[in-house]
């Protein structure tokens, strides 16, 4: 198992940590007992809590920037892709693991400011959003949709049935194709 593919791991057994046992229970000790390893194992790899957390939230990031990059690559048509790429990713491509979102919240509890990494990457997601050729204000309300469906799900406030979520994605992806939203302010 090479180095990098362990790391991951560890941050999944983080994750999983947080999301079922909550950020009290969050201990290097209890992270490294999911991981499989001893303390000493996991400090090798992560030598602190808030590099844990901070590992957490990078590979977050990098993971999405990644899937939102590619998608807005692979649309063919010019106008709005970012958009319409965050919303893919975002409804459809989120990452595999549903518990690593939940090292946003840790970085919160644990010290605000490792979630640099996931706000540095909506900076540049909501640029490129506002300038993809939609109405920046109706692209920004797509992904302010997109965002609360999202948060909703993740602190388990309110569970959409599929069918109302389905809806809700074909209609924010109409928006996102909408010739009428082009931006007319240039």
């Amino acid at each position: 198992m090479n180095k990098n593919s362990r790391k991951v791991e560890i941050l999944h057994a983080a994750a999983s940590i947080v999301s079922r046992e909550g950020i009290f229970n969050f201990t290097l000790e209890a992270v490294a007992k999911e991981a499989g390893m001893s303390k000493g194992g996991l400090l090798y790899h992560y030598p602190s809590k808030e590099a844990l957390v901070q590992g957490m939230v990078e590979h977050l990031a990098d993971s999405y920037t990644g899937k939102i990059e590619s998608n807005a690559e692979n649309d063919p048509e010019e106008i709005g892709k970012w958009t319409r790429a965050f919303l893919n990713v975002t409804f459809n491509q989120t990452y595999p693991n549903k518990d690593m979102n939940a090292g946003l919240l840790a970085a919160k509890a644990v010290n605000p400011e490792l979630l640099n990494p996931i706000k540095e990457a909506y900076a540049e997601w909501q640029h490129r959003i506002e300038y993809d050729g939609l109405d920046p204000v109706m692209s920004t309300i797509i992904r302010l949709a997109t965002d609360g469906m999202w948060l909703s799900e993740l602190l388990d406030i309110y569970q959409i049935e599929d069918n109302k979520k389905d809806q809700v994605l074909r209609t924010l992806e109409e928006w996102a194709k909408s010739s009428q939203l082009n931006d007319t302010s240039e």
